[in-house]
């Protein structure tokens, strides 16, 4: 019984910390007057202040381990958390309360038993040391007396909480009724109507009938809500040709990435190792006489390909071994031949010639790199001297006389990626530009200075006729291809209707026993919802704006009787029983916190608070 207790008090635990909704809702916010020993008073029990501290502490040090940072009380209470510990605290009060009016308790043996049973105060030998429980207790600063209050509360909470959810359960008919809607299957049809089955000659719309689209379908033509942004940015291609380089810092990046420029020769090895001499020459001598093969040697040791790939190696890469593999040609086997790990067969896979790059081959290369990583650090440089002009009061316009400065102006919305609007870090700044900001620098990715104001923000709004000519003739023809598929696919629908022959070529597609969660490839996305709205028999077309498809359902079949959905049956069943069960405790206990009248005192609450500055 002890340890069934002990497992609903963990639930409880938890249950407590799912209860956000209940907050402060209904408590009678009342002044205390006197002693500042506790932050609320629930019926006869209290919230002390060393309890709230604690709680709260708790709760910011879990937040600093989720987030990695820092969490002053400041934000805490921004966050709503310090109102959510306190009404944790109060339903636990409140139920304390009600434990206390029912005359609830576990009895001094029970708890000796629980005491008995806790880990932290047990000696060597799993048995309970009183000289152990009295020291873990003032570590954590409790005394005996208030461990065991404490502890008996929790117990006779751990009742109140077993009496209200031990044996709940749903009713069978919500279980079944969403069994026999998530499990339903259904067998039918298909058929998809593509753009080579349609006949569709080139048409030039008129402007009145590009007009008549416009009009009634000008949510397709909505400009989004959009800023008007005036922009300076000095970029590292701008200051490229002023910056002069040297040959010797050409000829040191050239020797630094020697590695890259002059690639030696390489082979691309397997390499078989034997435990001895004689196992290699064995081996090879097989090989020789075909009487097998490298692979098959190389599974009778149990290994796989990959086991003995060398990849691509240069001959000092093989020591010893390199000028005769070196030597071999493609499909050779040589061998056996010294390795760091023993006498060894080694297989040559391929070849792979010297590249030989010149100094030559790469200046121009090299040139701009470093011209540009220059133009960067010029920038940086730079950057400090524009932001003063900028905090003098210089317009965007006034740096233009800066070498290397461009000025540009950009309709910018979510979405935008042209232009200067391709960096993340500009649209950041555009997202969170405002018409009260003053200009400042501020940096792209590749190096570039940046520095935007916004002159206008324009709410959405159709896009002129004359500008969205390309895009509405896009989406006439579109429209008007997707009128003839429908078209078509009503076409072959009323032949299924009718029982006909269909067209040659025209082939159905039998699907059986699918469920709604069934994912068909290449059909219409509301295909499957559209398939459980039909009769047996029943023809309809379906489209979206990746296909059009024609189906008929051919068959009605219940929930399948498997392992998976007898598991998913239980395991439904269950949930429900949880749910109902939790929501029934947690009506409990908000009536329980109601019937207690909890009483706060803000003063001892700001006092706490303080405490975490």
């Amino acid at each position: 019984m002890a340890a069934g207790m002990k497992k609903l008090s963990n639930t409880f635990v938890w249950i407590l910390m799912g209860m956000l909704i209940i907050g402060l809702a209904g408590f009678g916010a009342v002044n205390f007057t006197g002693s500042v020993s506790s932050v609320a008073v629930v019926g006869d029990q209290e919230v002390s202040v060393d309890d709230y501290a604690r709680e709260l502490q708790r709760e910011q040090r879990a937040l600093e381990a989720q987030t990695g940072q820092r969490v002053p009380i400041a934000q805490m209470t921004a966050l709503g958390l310090d109102r959510v510990v306190l009404g944790r605290l109060i339903a636990i009060a409140a139920l304390d309360q009600e434990s206390s009016d029912l005359g609830l308790s576990i009895g001094d043996q029970n708890l000796f038993d629980e005491i008995s049973r806790i880990p932290a105060f047990q000696d060597g030998t799993g048995a309970f040391n009183r000289d152990t429980y009295q020291y873990a207790l003032d570590n954590i600063g409790l005394t005996e007396a208030a461990f065991e209050a404490d502890l008996r509360r929790e117990s006779a909470r751990t009742l109140v909480q077993g009496a209200i959810m031990a044996g709940t359960e749903m009713p069978d008919t919500l279980r079944d009724t969403l069994t026999s809607y998530v499990g339903a299957r259904r067998s039918f049809d298909w058929l998809t109507v593509s753009e080579d089955s349609i006949a569709l000659t080139a048409v030039e719309p008129s402007e009145d009938e590009l007009r008549a689209f416009y009009d009634a379908n000008i949510d397709q033509f909505t400009l989004p809500r959009t800023k008007v942004i005036t922009y300076a940015a000095l970029r590292p291609d701008a200051l490229v040709d002023e910056i002069e380089i040297d040959t010797a810092a050409l000829e040191q990046l050239f020797n630094d990435r020697s590695a890259e420029y002059q690639v030696p020769e390489r082979r691309l090895v397997e390499r078989l190792v034997f435990a001895n001499r004689d196992a290699a020459d064995s081996a090879k001598a097989q090989l020789d006489i075909n009487g097998t093969t490298f692979d098959a040697l190389v599974a009778d040791r149990g290994l796989s390909l990959q086991d003995v790939d060398l990849g691509d190696v240069t001959m000092g890469d093989l020591a010893s071994a390199g000028q005769d593999v070196f030597a071999a040609q493609v499909g050779d086997v040589v061998g056996p031949l010294d390795s760091d790990l023993g006498p060894a067969l080694f297989r040559i896979n391929g070849r792979l010639e010297a590249r030989v790059t010149s100094l030559e081959d790469v200046k121009d290369e090299l040139r701009a790199e470093l011209a540009t990583d220059r133009a960067r650090r010029l920038i940086e440089t730079r950057s400090e001297e524009i932001n003063d002009m900028l905090a003098g009061g210089a317009t965007l316009e006034e740096l233009i006389d800066e070498p290397g400065m461009e000025l540009g102006k950009i309709d910018w919305h979510n979405g935008s990626t042209d232009g200067i609007a391709a960096y993340d870090g500009f649209r950041q700044a555009a997202s969170a530009v405002t018409a009260e900001d003053f200009p400042e620098v501020a940096f792209l990715e590749d190096g570039s200075l940046f520095a935007i104001r916004l002159d206008e923000e324009l709410e959405p709004r159709p896009e002129p006729f004359a500008d969205a000519q390309d895009k509405l003739r896009a989406a006439w023809q579109s429209k008007r291809l997707q009128d003839a598929l429908e078209a078509e696919a009503e076409r072959l629908a009323g032949m299924l209707r009718n029982d006909e022959d269909l067209p040659e070529g025209v082939e159905l597609t039998s699907e059986t026993g699918l469920t709604r969660a069934a994912y068909i490839d290449a059909a219409p996305q509301p295909l499957m919802a559209r398939v459980f709205d039909l009769a047996e028999g029943d023809v309809a077309v379906v489209s979206d704006d990746t296909a059009t498809v024609v189906v008929r359902l051919t068959e009605t079949l219940p929930v399948a009787d498997t392992p998976e959905m007898t598991a998913l049956v239980e395991a439904m069943g269950t949930q429900l029983d949880q749910a109902l069960a939790q929501a029934l405790f947690e009506a409990f206990v908000q009536d329980a916190q109601t019937r207690a009248a909890p009483r706060i005192d803000p003063q001892a609450l700001n006092a706490v608070q303080a405490n975490f500055q």
